[in-house]
């Protein structure tokens, strides 16, 4: 039943590779292992190992070692170790399993004895493991490239062997259990008769002077949380890796460290640099191992106050994500902690990756926190995080933290911190192309001095960040922080950071505005080289997105007559081709708002161009632009709105908009509000002369051509609105000499035309005869 197709497989393989092994197995040479699989397994075991039986009683003690198999010659499958004290092999999880079964049935003194030889055997194994990467070291440095050791990690395993391990010991060392339960016969038989001589033989004999129960578990949790090991498939069976070494971690974090403890500290953290693939620290690391980030930030704040370069080694080591890496480093061994594993495969499901990328993001928080006032440890630090964080919100939310530190004290701000955050910030909003995975590096020459050319990170412009405007908007205000030098740098490089329109609507107007030059205390001579960067920005982000930075930069240069008559000319040479008729009227607005009103109207003139008005759109929301575009050129007189009116007929068919410009013009005298104190005539223009008699014929057209697309498709419920539409025409039609008699003549047309529109006919001759 168990070898059915259809029965649940394990997501990971029972057994690791060999050293030498450079990728995983292929899937197809591995057994064939379902849920059920550990299950049955566990139907074979059982306790009457004699050596077992040995190490859980203490006859271990009472009989002679000479028969023992002592580690004298560094057999791998030696009983005991040099000193004598026993060693358990078996499979980790399994071996941890039966520490567990001990205690819940009632054993702890048997347990424990069982945790303390697989922790010893577990410490040996990490020498063994040490002296066989030494020896191996050259060769695979050269290759630069490793297996995961163990396919099964120890943390996150459904038995949660180092848990078990770690709360066994922890809770002896704690005095929680001592030796209350009865007495187990391992050949099949319970007796509840206490121990003999339990004071003989206590489990304390196994220890080193000085050593105690909670040291050991503390050095096994480290063991554990260390070991390099493969993600595994699934989103459940990664959760748990992440949870259960958080859990972990929280207990750790609840013992107070000792100096016993930070020479432990110190004696693994080594271990773990030096261990090479058997650690998730090692020089060499497989591509999809499980992340050390989270329990880097743990070894890092508590190594920090004891031995500061262990812990920056540590937590620069951990800060490597090869699985976001696109492609192979080149095989630079002059910095052997820079080589990674990549071997070629499949972008990996990984579930937890989001979370993953948040606990690297944490970690590299925490050493910019602690290297506040280190320049040298900045850098590192900066390094570190340009080679390996890929997200670009988590640089700059990196940014931000670093803006923070530097800013919220007392005294005054940390520049060379204020300098990491603005770099951070700098490489977030840089412009060129890249996929938000491919990592481009380049490194801080000298934290003194405002970088130049600025780095390249090439994010959020390629990928459209959501909080790109925020990130600019920050990067702005950190510059400012930094100083003037810093602002007139990115200005002056803006092209590799920001979008023309984001230079102009916003580095420019903050750069220019009050608030910046009371912040920064500038005199008059510095606002003005400040000011004239920013007009200079201004202007090559017109030549180059004149639609959108156009008004941003006649703005910006308006206290500079050349720079705004440059401005202008810009405007001019892309306004045939460049711009639509709404830029080019939002223009002309602002142009006659600051007082150009003939700049004003030519820019109107050059909207009218490019604007298609038809007959039924009458709701369109360029008609006020219109509006206001006939109204200047009225004021500024006849000549001008002789000039108009012809591409007001040739841009508009809409009767009714046509019919309120020619009603407007006739109102008053062209000129009379004149704005160049231009002479007015005084006259009225006439209806029967150019340029408003091309206006009244072209909109009495629009009339006749509106009436008649209006009846081609008119339903009942619409007649009674027809008839106040040709009411209104005949308004217009009035205007004329001879139009009294043009609309007759129209009705008495559309009556023969549409006679088959009875009804409708019917009310035309009630209204209009």
């Amino acid at each position: 039943m168990f070898s059915t197709e259809l029965c649940p497989l394990l997501s990971l393989p029972p057994s690791p590779p060999p050293l030498h092994n450079p990728s995983l197995p292929d899937s197809s040479s591995r057994p064939h292992r379902t849920v059920f699989t550990r299950a049955i397994e566990a139907c074979d075991l059982h306790w009457q190992d004699t050596h077992l039986q040995r190490i859980i009683t203490h006859d271990l003690y009472t009989h002679s070692h000479a028969h023992c198999h002592h580690d004298n010659h560094g057999s791998a499958g030696a009983l005991f170790d040099a000193r004598g004290w026993p060693l358990w092999h078996e499979h980790i999880p399994t071996a941890c399993a039966r520490v567990d079964a001990l205690r819940s049935h009632g054993y702890p003194r048997e347990a424990l004895l069982l945790a303390i030889a697989i922790v010893n055997t577990l410490i040996r194994q990490q020498q063994k493991h040490l002296e066989l990467f030494r020896s191996h070291k050259k060769e695979l440095l050269h290759k630069g490239m490793t297996s995961v050791t163990n396919m099964e990690g120890w943390v996150g395993h459904p038995l949660d062997p180092i848990g078990t391990l770690f709360s066994t010991l922890l809770d002896t060392g704690r005095g929680d259990e001592e030796g209350r339960n009865a007495f187990l016969d391992f050949s099949g038989s319970v007796s509840s008769a206490k121990r003999s001589e339990p004071h003989l033989f206590p489990a304390q004999r196994l220890l080193d002077d000085g050593q105690s129960f909670v040291a050991l578990a503390v050095e096994t949790a480290l063991i554990g949380l260390g070991q390099q090991r493969v993600m595994p498939d699934g989103l459940y069976a990664q959760e748990k890796v992440c949870r259960n070494e958080e859990q972990l971690l929280a207990k750790l974090q609840e013992v107070e460290l000792d100096d016993a403890l930070v020479k432990i500290f110190r004696k693994q953290a080594i271990f773990l640099l030096e261990a090479g693939p058997y650690s998730g620290l090692g020089e060499l690391l497989y591509r999809e191992s499980v992340p050390m980030h989270t329990f880097a930030k743990y070894l890092f704040t508590s190594l920090l106050p004891h031995d500061t370069e262990l812990a920056y080694k540590i937590a620069l080591r951990a800060m490597r994500l090869p699985v976001l890496e696109s492609m192979a480093p080149s095989g630079d061994l002059s910095r052997p902690h820079h080589i990674v594993s990549m071997v070629p495969n499949r972008y990996p499901r990984w579930f937890t990756l989001s979370h993953i990328e948040s606990q690297q993001c944490e970690l590299a928080s925490t050493m910019l926190t602690a290297a506040k006032g280190d320049g040298r440890k900045l850098e590192t630090v900066l390094e570190s995080i340009q080679k390996n964080i890929h997200s670009s919100s988590h640089i700059f939310k990196l940014a931000q933290d670093a803006f923070k530190i530097a800013t919220l004290m007392d005294s005054l701000p940390d520049i060379t911190l204020l300098k990491v955050s603005l770099e951070l910030g700098l490489q977030v909003t840089h412009t060129s192309t890249v996929n938000t995975h491919t990592h481009t590096h380049t490194h801080l020459p000298n934290l003194n001095l405002l970088p130049s050319p600025l780095k390249v990170m090439r994010m959020t412009l390629s990928t459209l960040n959501w909080r790109r405007r925020e990130m600019v908007r920050w990067l702005v205000t950190c510059a400012t922080e930094v100083g003037v030098y810093a602002l007139d740098s990115i200005m002056q490089s803006w092209f590799t950071l920001f979008t023309p329109t984001e230079a102009t609507s916003i580095v420019a107007t903050t750069v220019m505005s009050n608030t910046t030059i009371v912040r920064l205390h500038l005199d008059c001579h510095q606002q003005e080289n400040l000011a004239s960067s920013a007009r200079t920005l201004a202007l090559q982000c017109t030549m180059k997105d004149p639609q959108n930075c156009a008004l941003s930069a006649l703005t910006l240069c308006e206290k500079d007559h050349i720079a705004f008559e440059t401005a202008y000319q810009i405007v001019l040479d892309a306004a045939v081709t460049g711009m639509s008729y709404t830029q080019l009227f939002t223009i002309a607005r602002y142009m006659e708002h600051r007082g150009y009103p003939m700049r004003a109207y030519k820019l109107a003139t050059l909207a009218m161009a490019h604007l298609n008005l038809s007959y039924n759109q009458d709701t369109h929301p360029a008609i006020n632009d219109v509006l206001w575009a006939c109204a200047l050129s009225h004021s500024l007189g006849k000549n001008e709105l002789t000039a108009v009116i012809p591409l007001v007929v040739k841009s508009v068919k809409c009767a009714t908009v046509l019919s309120d410009i020619l009603r407007r013009c006739t109102l008053t005298t062209p000129g009379m509000v004149a704005l160049h104190s231009r002479r007015n005539s005084g006259k009225l223009m006439s209806l029967d002369k150019a340029p408003l008699r091309q206006l009244l014929d072209a909109t009495i057209g629009a009339y006749i051509n509106t009436t008649h697309s209006r009846l081609t498709h008119i339903s009942p419920r619409h007649y009674s609105e027809f008839i106040e539409f040709l009411s209104k025409a005949r308004e217009t039609f009035l205007m004329a000499q001879d139009g009294h008699i043009q609309f007759t003549q129209f009705i008495d047309n559309l009556k023969q035309i549409y006679k088959g529109k009875k009804k409708l006919m019917m009310l035309v001759r009630e209204r209009f005869g």
